[in-house]
């Protein structure tokens, strides 16, 4: 079989989040807030916490999400031939995340990466995934989307800690024989120039001049709110409607729009803008929060868990995140 005569199919999906929820109730006893505030600006209304007391970092969600993911895919780790994982909040930088995942899960000698895109993390996976078994070299791949955003979270800043949550999502994909399944069109942007929108700085010089700050702000996640919201309401559709133009694909064929959850807001905005039903754009963020590279992998495992979506549908993938990036992925499941 030649490697144009190949397809991708997503054989499972996973999901883990920490065991601590940290509801808008919560925050209003650690800062200047309240559950009405935070639901009219965000939709959150509980996210998840990871405590490392109880061993929960991105790397144990991670092995959890994947775990679940081979369970329901009857796959063994050790048939595994590349583990990724998309984070921009990994535990260590060296060893990768996806190297001490695949080791604790058996994926041994499987090649393993982490991938750092932000929020756009999971949706370039699929698209270099479906490019790696397509082209021949690679059988199964483990992709994997996860962060811990709270714990890069200033919780004396309510605009940015208000949105953070923890989680990962993951999914088993693995060639097959209908080259007609898998990515149907693929798109990786980004745009450097505007990195201080949204940034996590870890040295002074790592702050713009311009920004007013202090030693407390470093290792914590900083936004500039409004222009990432506007950035967001414009790049979502603009990048949707470019993937279904080239594609081919007709808004109207589309079963589920599997959208990064940045903000309700944002996903309402975009939602109309395309002049989708509310059925068909998939929302959870009230439930988790912003989990970065997380949300879209936890969307479609829940997508796929409570069957709203199926073999022979097209989706469309779509993240935005800090870099800034953006990226779609329409697929054919």
């Amino acid at each position: 079989m030649s490697a144009g005569s190949f397809g991708v199919e997503i054989l499972s999906s996973g999901m883990a989040v920490p065991s601590t929820a940290l509801t808008n109730r919560d925050l209003e006893k650690m800062m200047d807030t309240s559950d009405e505030w935070i639901v009219q600006r965000t939709g959150v209304r509980t996210r998840y916490r990871s405590d490392p007391k109880l061993g929960e970092d991105v790397t144990s969600l991670c092995e959890d999400a994947v775990r679940s993911a081979l369970e329901r895919a009857n796959v063994a780790a050790g048939d595994l031939d590349l583990v990724i994982v998309a984070t921009c909040t990994p535990d260590m930088s060296c060893p990768s995340t996806a190297s001490r995942v695949a080791g604790r899960i058996g994926a041994v000698p499987a090649g393993s990466f982490d991938l750092t895109a932000a929020c756009s993390g999971f949706v370039y996976g699929l698209n270099i995934s479906d490019s790696l078994i397509r082209q021949g070299s690679y059988r199964t791949i483990a992709l994997i989307g996860a962060d811990s955003l709270t714990r890069v979270a200033d919780y004396t800043n309510r605009k940015v800690s208000i949105l953070s949550g923890d989680g990962a999502g993951a999914a088993i994909l693995r060639r097959c024989d209908d080259p007609s399944r898998g990515c149907l069109f693929q798109s990786m942007y980004s745009d450097g120039t505007l990195w201080d929108y949204l940034y996590i700085p870890t040295r002074e010089e790592h702050v713009p001049a311009d920004v007013d700050w202090n030693e407390t702000k470093l290792n914590y996640l900083q936004m500039k709110g409004r222009e990432v919201f506007k950035f967001a309401v414009t790049k979502f559709p603009e990048a949707l409607e470019e993937a279904l133009t080239k594609s081919g694909v007709k808004m109207s064929e589309l079963a589920m729009v599997i959208a990064h959850q940045s903000n309700a807001r944002i996903i309402d905005a975009t939602r109309k803008r395309l002049a989708l039903p509310a059925d068909r754009f998939y929302v959870n963020i009230d439930r988790y929060g912003n989990t970065s590279a997380g949300s879209v992998p936890i969307c479609l495992h829940e997508l796929r868990e409570a069957g709203r979506i199926h073999s022979g549908d097209v989706v469309a993938f779509v993240a935005m995140g800090g870099g800034m990036t953006w990226g779609t992925s329409i697929w054919r499941l």
